[in-house]
């Protein structure tokens, strides 16, 4: 259980029926939300600079948990039921491959003679077996604490635009509230910690984000990523609470870090968010960066507000005692910190190169 709601209920029947002797169903949210979410969320992890990582954050989890069980049940083999041409098989396989390289791995995906999803719910409803893949519901989605991700049937068509009945966190902008909502976030040392003054833990400050940004029409995502494997997908997002938490870090780094630390972190960030995309979650370049993340939000500590409107997040405001902007050298009224006449010699030394190379150029 990394959040998945509804998509429990009848999950234990579902199992017993087809074929399994016992069926473990454990509350992972916490450790989800604590040592998955927002390590990444610290590292300002955005895939191709919109996706936020939902889906791909929580496989690493199940495939861990996955191994302890396989280990206390002493099985020789664990599986998973990700498609020949996703980016989960990878996930999963990779975690089981870093944690347990002794277990053997059943794909049943490429095993099998089955050339698609159409002929996979074909195959369950000839074996009673109960799909969540209807003509009412002609898409597959994937829903978890974090966020909420929609993909294939006709969303395959990247010029069909989503029903409206189709989401789940989010109202539509346009029926959201007619008037703007305030929301402040805290923070502690790069990680979550308050929601408009109280102190939430981790998992219900996540809930209370999305009720917030859902209402407000905030989070939703249209996008065609590159996958893994090589192929481009299309995908759409609900990430209200995600979206939130990622424009506050945002805002308060920019006060916290200093220029250089701030413009070198943005690459991790990329890094990071491909190491999350493509499974390698437990890894040592993985684990190098998380290094250097946690150096990195030491002074990140402070509070951000942020107005939402009909599908807009805007920080307004940020604060924090660890704070590097200072009014004083901002303002460009006369101050006596900073001499503007100091910018001249700055600026010959720092444009030497450029007026070097345009003398040269015109010999």
């Amino acid at each position: 259980d990394v959040g998945q709601g509804e998509e429990l209920k009848g999950l234990k029947d579902k199992a017993l029926k087809t074929g399994a002797s016992r069926i473990y169903i454990e509350d992972l949210k916490d450790e989800f939300a604590q040592d998955f979410i927002f390590p990444m969320l610290s590292a300002g992890a955005i895939y191709e600079g919109q996706y936020l990582l939902g889906t791909s954050v929580a496989r690493p989890l199940i495939a861990k948990k996955q191994v302890e069980i396989a280990k206390k049940e002493k099985a020789d083999a664990v599986a998973h039921g990700s498609t020949g041409k996703g980016n989960d098989q990878v996930r999963f396989e990779l975690t089981y491959k870093a944690l347990a390289p002794e277990l053997k791995i059943i794909a049943p995906w490429r095993e099998w003679e089955l050339a698609g999803r159409e002929e996979e719910i074909a195959y369950a409803r000839r074996h009673g077996i109960p799909v969540p893949v209807t003509k009412k519901k002609p898409y597959s989605s994937d829903r978890n604490l974090w966020h909420i991700s929609y993909e294939g049937g006709i969303l395959e068509n990247p010029w069909f635009e989503p029903k409206e009945n189709m989401f789940t966190l989010t109202v539509s902008p346009e029926k959201a509230r007619r008037r703007p909502e305030y929301v402040e976030v805290e923070f502690e040392k790069g990680a979550p910690c308050a929601v408009n003054g109280k102190s939430l833990k981790p998992v219900k400050l996540i809930q209370t984000l999305n009720q917030i940004g859902g209402r407000n029409g905030i989070g939703r995502a249209d996008l065609i990523e590159n996958r893994l494997v090589g192929i481009k997908s299309r995908g759409v997002y609900e990430t209200p609470g995600g979206t939130i938490l990622y424009a506050a870090h945002q805002a308060l780094e920019a006060i916290a870090l200093d220029r250089d630390t701030q413009h070198y972190k943005q690459l991790v960030s990329q890094r990071y968010a491909e190491l999350v995309y493509y499974g390698q979650w437990f890894t040592p370049l993985k684990e190098a960066l998380d290094a250097f993340v946690a150096k990195t939000q030491r002074n990140v500590s402070g509070s951000v507000r942020l107005k939402l409107y009909r599908g807009n997040c805007l920080v307004v405001g940020r604060k924090s005692g660890k704070s590097l902007y200072r009014p004083e050298l901002a303002t460009f009224e006369k101050e006596k910190i900073y001499n503007q006449k100091d910018a001249e010699g700055f600026i010959n030394l720092f444009g030497l190169p450029v007026k070097e190379a345009a003398l040269i150029n015109r010999l």
